[in-house]
C-alpha cells in the first residue's frame, strides 16, 4: 500500500503518455523516411529505405528496453528500485524523444572542454562581480547611503544577467544533439568499471588469490572512514589484488561492515595466504596490508587525484571533474545496503516526505567549527539555495521550494523553518541529536548518517562546506546518478579535495601580471599548486616554477588532470 501511494496513479499516467509519445515520434520518423520526395533514383530510394529500417530497428530496441524495465518494476517490491525504474524510464523517454531528430553522434573533446570552460568562466565572472559590488554597497551604506540603493539594484540586475547566461549555456547543451551520447557513455563507462571491480573481488580461487588487507580502524568520522576504504580499494585495483576488509570491532558498528552493507566479495572474504607483508611488500607477496593513507610510504602515483590512463580519454571528455567520478564508482560498488539498511532508507524517505525538486543542505557544526572550519550561518546556505531555485525558475515552474537539511545541530532545522516559512524544510532533529560527538558512535547515529548522505546525494543540488567529508561523500555519490554532476554543488569554503591526496595542480592558460603584493606572477604553461578558491574571482596557490605563493584570477587556469597507467583488466569486456 505504501509503495502504491508513493508511486501513484499519476506516475503511471505520465509514463504511459511518454511511452505513447516515443512511439508516435518513431512512427512519424519512419513514415517521413519512406515519403520524402518522389525521386526515381533507385539508389536514393534504397538509401531512404535503409534509413527507415534503421529507425524501425531502433524502435524495436526501445520497445524491448521499456518492456524490460516494466517487467523489472512489476517483479520488484523495493521502493528504491521502483523509483530507479521511473527515473530510468524518464531518462530513456527524454533521450529518445530529444535524440530522434537531432542525434549527431559523438562530440569532440575540444567542444566538451570549451563548453564546460565557458560555464565555469561565467560563474567566476559572477563571483568577481558579486564580491566587488557587494563590498562597494557595504561601504556606501555607511558613508554614502544615496548610492547604496543603485548599487543593490545593479547587483540584482547583474544576478539576473548571470542566470540568463547560465541558462543559455545549459540550453546549448540540451539542444546540441549530444545528450544521448552523454547518457550512454556515462552508463557504458560505469558498467565497465563495476564489472572490473566485480572481477577483481571474486577470484576463481580465493586460497591462491593475491589479496590486500584494509583495516577499518582509522580514528575519524564516518565520511573519513568511507574515504579510507575507497583509498584501500584504489590500491587493490592498481595492484590487482582482491580487497579484504577487516571490520570486526568497527567503532560505528561492532559486528562489522557486513551487517550494514553487503560483503564486498561473494567468493573471497578470508585474509589467509602463504606469505604476508606490510606495504610495499613485493609482487610475489600473497597478502599485503596497507596503512592509512597519511602513513603510506612510498606513495604511488595512482593515489587521488589520478585517474586510469585507459579510461582517461573517455572520462575527460564526459565529465567536468574526472577524479570525483572515479571515486564515486568505488562508492557505488561498496555502498550496497543489506536488506535491513535498505528498509531503513525507505522508511526514512517515507517518514520525511522526501521528494523532488529539492536542494540538499549539509550544515556541520559541533567539533568542526573553530578547528577545521569557520562558522557559516544558515543565511549563507539559504542564499545559495535561493540562487539555485532562481536559476531553475527561469525556465520551469516548480510546485514548492524544498530543502533537505542534514546537520549535527538540531537547532539548525528549527531555525530554517522559522526564518524561511516559504520553504518546505525537511529534516529530522532526532538524527541531528545523535550526530553530536557524544553519541556519534551508536547504531542510531550510523543509521542517521547513512540516511543523511543518501538523501543529500539524491538531491538536485548540494549546498555545504567541502571541509566536511560527509558533504564530499554525498557529492561523489551524486556523480553516479548523472552523466556529469560536477556543477551541482555550492561549497561555502573549500574546493573539492581527497584527504591524503597527491598534489592538485592547475595549468596556466592565460598569463597574469600581479596588480598588488598579494598576487603572483604567472606565464602560460606554469603549474600552480592550488590551495583553494576564495569564490570572489580569485584562487590561492603556489607557482611551481617560481615558488611564489599568493592569489591569482581563477579563470586563468585549467585543472591539470593526473593520468597514470593502471591495469586494464583485458578479460573484462
Amino acid at each position: 500500500m505504501i509503495l502504491r501511494q508513493l508511486m501513484g496513479l499519476n506516475t503511471w499516467v505520465r509514463v504511459l503518455i511518454g511511452f505513447i509519445s516515443v512511439w508516435v515520434i518513431l512512427v512519424l520518423v519512419f513514415y517521413s523516411k519512406l515519403n520524402t520526395g518522389s525521386s526515381s533514383d533507385s539508389d536514393d530510394a534504397i538509401r531512404r529505405l535503409n534509413q527507415a529500417l534503421t529507425y524501425l530497428e531502433k524502435s524495436k530496441q526501445v520497445d524491448q528496453e521499456l518492456r524490460g524495465l516494466i517487467d523489472e518494476y512489476l517483479s520488484d517490491q523495493s521502493y528504491n528500485r521502483k523509483q530507479k525504474f521511473v527515473d530510468e524510464l524518464g531518462n530513456k523517454l527524454q533521450i529518445q524523444g530529444a535524440g530522434a531528430g537531432r542525434f549527431k553522434g559523438v562530440p569532440s573533446l575540444e567542444y566538451e572542454q570549451l563548453r564546460r570552460r565557458v560555464y565555469s568562466n561565467a560563474q567566476e565572472l559572477w563571483n568577481l562581480l558579486h564580491s566587488e559590488t557587494a563590498k562597494l554597497a557595504k561601504t556606501a551604506r555607511r558613508n554614502t547611503p544615496e548610492i547604496y540603493a543603485p548599487a543593490e539594484n545593479f547587483l540584482a540586475l547583474a544576478a539576473e544577467h548571470k542566470r540568463s547566461l547560465l541558462n543559455d549555456i545549459n540550453q546549448m547543451r540540451a539542444s546540441d544533439g549530444y545528450e544521448f551520447w552523454r547518457y550512454k557513455e556515462s552508463k557504458d563507462l560505469s558498467d565497465l568499471v563495476q564489472k572490473r571491480l566485480t572481477h577483481l573481488q571474486n577470484p576463481e580461487d580465493c586460497n591462491s588469490a593475491r589479496k590486500l588487507i584494509c583495516r577499518l580502524n582509522k580514528g575519524c568520522g564516518y565520511g573519513c572512514q568511507l574515504h579510507h576504504v575507497v583509498y584501500c580499494f584504489i590500491m587493490a585495483y592498481a595492484t590487482e589484488r582482491t580487497l579484504v576488509l577487516k571490520s570486526k570491532g568497527w567503532r560505528y558498528h561492532k559486528a562489522g561492515w557486513e551487517e550494514v552493507f553487503q560483503p564486498i566479495s561473494d567468493t573471497c572474504l578470508s585474509a589467509d595466504g602463504a606469505t604476508h607483508a606490510s606495504w610495499p611488500g613485493t609482487p610475489e607477496t600473497q597478502v599485503l596490508t596497507v596503512p592509512i593513507i597519511d602513513s603510506l610510504n612510498p606513495r604511488p602515483p595512482y593515489l587521488p587525484l589520478a585517474i586510469p590512463a585507459d579510461l582517461a580519454p573517455r572520462l575527460i571528455k564526459l565529465h567536468g571533474d574526472p577524479i570525483v567520478w572515479w571515486i564515486g564508482q568505488f562508492l557505488k560498488y561498496l555502498l550496497k545496503p543489506t536488506g535491513e539498511t535498505r528498509q531503513m532508507l525507505e522508511n526514512g524517505i517515507e517518514k520525511l516526505g522526501f521528494k523532488k525538486p529539492i536542494v540538499g543542505v549539509h550544515v556541520r557544526r559541533t567539533d568542526k567549527v573553530g578547528t577545521e572550519a569557520a562558522f557559516h550561518g544558515i543565511e549563507e546556505y539559504m542564499q545559495a539555495v535561493d540562487d539555485y531555485y532562481d536559476q531553475v525558475e527561469m525556465v520551469e515552474a516548480i510546485d514548492k521550494r524544498r530543502v533537505f537539511i542534514a546537520s549535527d545541530d538540531p537547532k539548525v532545522i528549527d531555525e530554517a523553518k522559522t526564518k524561511y516559512p516559504h520553504y518546505e524544510v525537511i529534516g529530522d532533529p532526532d538524527v541531528a541529536k545523535v550526530a553530536a560527538v557524544s553519541t556519534r558512535y551508536t547504531d542510531s547515529s550510523l543509521n542517521g548518517i547513512i540516511l543523511d548522505i543518501h538523501l543529500l546525494s539524491l538531491s538536485d543540488y548540494l549546498v555545504c562546506t567541502f571541509s566536511s567529508q560527509v558533504c564530499r561523500v554525498a557529492y561523489e555519490i551524486m556523480q553516479t546518478m548523472y552523466p556529469d554532476a560536477s556543477n551541482r554543488f555550492k561549497s561555502l569554503d573549500d574546493i573539492y579535495y581527497y584527504g591524503g591526496q597527491n598534489a592538485h595542480n592547475r595549468e596556466v592558460v592565460l598569463p597574469h601580471n600581479p596588480k598588488n603584493h598579494d598576487e603572483i606572477h604567472m606565464r602560460k604553461g606554469d603549474l600552480i599548486g592550488v590551495a583553494g578558491n576564495h569564490w570572489n574571482g580569485y584562487s590561492k596557490g603556489k607557482n611551481v616554477r617560481t615558488g611564489q605563493v599568493g592569489l591569482f584570477p581563477s579563470f586563468k587556469v585549467n585543472d591539470k588532470i593526473e593520468v597514470v597507467e593502471l591495469p586494464t583488466y583485458p578479460n573484462v569486456k
